[in-house]
């Protein structure tokens, strides 16, 4: 079974930077990777995905503030984040699946990982 492992989650103050990675098996392969997140009390959202080809989408509310990007070689997801704020203290889980990732509340995922807590402290 593929498993996706997240790490560089952790405490920011608000303002801070912090980057998330996800790992993947490097024989394994998808349409597109990105990132989700559920914060206390809501539903699970997607955040940002990359296509293999290189595009990428962003949920309106991380627009100009993350990034997400992937080594090919490596099988690495990254999501950089910047400019933190309380309202995305969340558990961030990367996932990978068709593209485009989400649509609406419905995700088009086949793998997930197991997720990584980020807390924002204003």
């Amino acid at each position: 079974q593929v498993r996706l492992v997240e790490s560089g989650g952790g405490s920011v103050q608000a303002g801070g930077s912090l980057r998330l990675s996800c790992i993947a098996p490097a024989s394994y392969s998808n349409d597109a990777m990105g990132w989700f997140r559920r914060a206390p009390g809501k539903d699970r959202e997607g955040v940002a995905a990359i296509f293999s080809a290189g595009q990428t989408m962003y949920a309106d509310p991380v627009k100009g503030r993350f990034t997400v990007s992937q080594d090919k070689n490596k099988n690495i997801l990254y999501l950089q984040m910047n400019n933190l704020t309380s309202e995305d203290t969340a558990t961030y889980t990367c996932a990978a699946g068709g593209w485009p990732l989400w649509a609406g509340s419905r995700a088009r995922v086949d793998v997930w990982g197991q997720g990584t807590l980020v807390t924002v402290s204003s």
